[in-house]
């Protein structure tokens, strides 16, 4: 996989959090605290980029209240 297209999934990713922090009315910062992650790593996902480990992935979408896959 070449880097432009890690590149478009991260970002992809990123932008699907920050919409359905949106959609929850959450602060970067509250939902860092939510998923027991730093917000300057949030910051980063939302950004496009952080590649997030599975086991990240998990806690945003419980602090999110979605199912993992709602982030893809």
């Amino acid at each position: 996989m070449n880097e432009n297209c890690v590149k478009a999934i991260l970002e992809t990713f990123g932008a699907r959090v920050r919409e359905l922090r949106k959609q929850a009315k959450l602060s970067q910062e509250e939902l860092a605290d939510e998923a027991e992650l730093d917000r300057s790593y949030i910051g980063g996902v939302e950004r496009g980029q952080r590649n997030v480990s599975l086991v990240n992935i998990h806690k945003i979408a419980r602090a999110l209240k979605v199912k993992p896959g709602a982030l893809f």
